[in-house]
């Protein structure tokens, strides 16, 4: 069953601490299986509002979050693809982009937060855990282990 949940993941970042964060969780599951992992990060825009940053400075900070990526799958035997998404409704574009990529699941370690942040901010893990019609696999954050 993890074969295939691993095979090819979709793995949206949010931050440079969710790309690390998530990738340290995801290496070794899909190096298991040879698999590809395609990270994604949206863009979200305010669909008719002024957006939060201009769209060049947000491409250049998810460039930063998918070096990360690739620094942390390097050494694994991972097939890495990124790709920049843009849609209004972040959890809805990760969904479409997973089944045009033919994903084998959506995989992400959980941001911390409180409630109520979650709540005044939206939460795109509650929506991707319950509108996601492919299987998403949310894994345990990692502790970050330091050398010395």
């Amino acid at each position: 069953m993890s074969d295939t949940l691993f095979s090819r993941v979709i793995v949206p970042v949010a931050s440079i601490d969710d790309a690390r964060a998530t990738t340290r969780a995801l290496a070794s599951h899909v190096d298991s299986v040879a698999g590809t992992v395609v990270a994604v990060h949206v863009v979200e825009k305010a669909g008719g509002a002024p957006d939060k940053a201009s769209v060049e400075q947000r491409e250049r900070d998810t460039e930063e979050m998918f070096d990360i990526v690739r620094a942390q799958l390097e050494g694994y035997d991972v097939n890495l693809e990124t790709e920049i998404l843009y849609g209004t409704d972040v959890a809805e574009t990760i969904v479409e982009a997973a089944h045009e990529m033919d994903a084998s699941s959506i995989v992400f370690t959980p941001r911390g937060g409180s409630r109520w942040i979650r709540l005044l901010a939206g939460d795109v893990a509650l929506s991707l855990i319950s509108e996601s019609d492919l299987p998403v696999v949310v894994l345990p954050d990692e502790p970050e282990v330091e050398d010395g």
